[in-house]
């Protein structure tokens, strides 16, 4: 490893590399939620962010080469999980299958939402835009209701988890 800055044009350098510099960023673990014809589906997401308080509004991204994307994108009604650091099994589950129900306690909410219990946060939302994301789209979805519960976070960065820690 080097200490020198690297700077490139991520239209020329490998996708990896612009990949690599966006996982510099630590963020949060979600998992969402939502009901289909079929039953419910569930997807890992770590592109979760707040866009308003007042209305309430947050926004996430679902990569358009997901085979669960058209669930989503149809859905009118989604439910946002942010993980704690002990439900890390949560986020393997619905990485690997829309199907990750199997590892998690949860029931139905209003509109039929698949409702995950014990995360740190859940915002059940009703779908307020959609926007184009070029490989992905942004969802913004209106907060309906929140529920949270004590702990520290599941954290992800360059490829690894964690949990945070306040300093003292």
């Amino acid at each position: 490893m080097t200490d020198e800055t690297r700077d490139f044009d991520p239209s020329d350098a490998d996708p990896r590399d612009l990949r690599d510099a966006l996982g510099r960023f630590v963020t949060g673990v979600t998992v969402v939620t939502c009901n289909t014809p079929d039953g419910p589906v569930g997807i890992t997401a770590n592109s979760f962010a707040s866009v308003s308080l007042d209305p309430p509004l947050v926004l996430w991204s679902p990569a358009k080469n997901s085979q669960r994307y058209p669930f989503f994108m149809a859905a009118d009604h989604f439910a946002i999980h942010v993980l704690l650091r002990e439900q890390v099994n949560l986020c393997h589950a619905f990485s690997r299958s829309a199907d990750g129900f199997a590892a998690a306690t949860w029931h139905e909410g209003p509109h039929g939402v698949p409702l995950l219990e014990g995360c740190a946060a859940r915002f059940l939302c009703e779908k307020a835009a959609e926007h184009d994301g070029g490989d992905h789209s942004i969802l913004i979805g209106h907060v309906l209701s929140v529920s949270t519960k004590p702990g520290a976070p599941l954290t992800f960065n360059a490829g690894a988890f964690g949990g945070f820690i306040a300093d003292s």
